[in-house]
């Protein structure tokens, strides 16, 4: 059977774009290439390639941006989450691409928040974004998107040897989490345990060998 969506991109936050980019370039030894910004949200980007449309996106509050007049997504303006960044960048969140959005909003059986339009150079598409900002699942459930262009970010970026090997994630109620995982087809795309704290680590092939976001 055809999964509803599969993993599209992994959401690495920093206090800075220019730290993210350190950050992972010094871990990885490849440097994400910077992307763009969204105006909307008043953040901006860089992007590392992790294999066939799937990518790494370093993500920060834009400091030349124009503040937007709701919360921004993924958390950013989360105090606790903001303190934890000036320590490091964070492996925060996920998104999933699906081909029918709407249906796999109805279908999740999670909170996503409305679907919201956006587009940054040639890219164009439709996202789940919640009102307040909140990552689901405490970042543990992906956010959805649905591709509005047949081009797609990692498309664009360059070859490199950093692949996805493994990801995983702790949550302290995992059982609803893994029945929106099912239902959605990405069960098997995350392995996910019971911890008291919400988790995400991915484990990345590099020129450097196995590291762990």
């Amino acid at each position: 059977m055809t999964p509803l969506a599969v993993p599209d991109h992994l959401v690495l936050a920093a206090a800075t774009l220019a730290q993210g980019i350190e950050y992972v370039g010094a871990l990885t030894g490849v440097a994400p290439r910077p992307g763009g910004r969204h105006v909307a949200m008043g953040t901006h980007n860089a992007l590392l390639k992790l294999g066939e449309r799937l990518y790494l996106e370093v993500i920060a509050i834009d400091p030349d941006g124009t503040h937007p007049a709701r919360p921004r997504w993924f958390d950013l303006d989360n105090g606790d989450l903001q303190a934890d960044l000036l320590e490091r960048p964070r492996l925060v969140h996920w998104v999933a691409r699906t081909a029918d959005l709407d249906r796999a909003v109805a279908r999740c059986g999670y909170e996503t928040g409305p679907v919201l339009p956006f587009e940054r150079g040639p890219y164009r598409w439709r996202i789940t974004v919640p009102d307040d900002g909140h990552r689901p699942g405490r970042g543990v459930l992906p956010t959805l998107i649905q591709w509005g262009v047949p081009e797609h970010p990692a498309d664009a970026l360059p070859a490199n040897s950093v692949t996805l090997a493994q990801f995983a994630a702790s949550h302290p109620d995992p059982t609803p989490v893994r029945r929106s995982l099912t239902r959605l087809g990405l069960d098997a795309a995350i392995r996910v345990t019971f911890d008291r704290e919400a988790r995400l680590a991915a484990m990345l092939r590099t020129p450097r060998g196995l590291v762990a976001l």
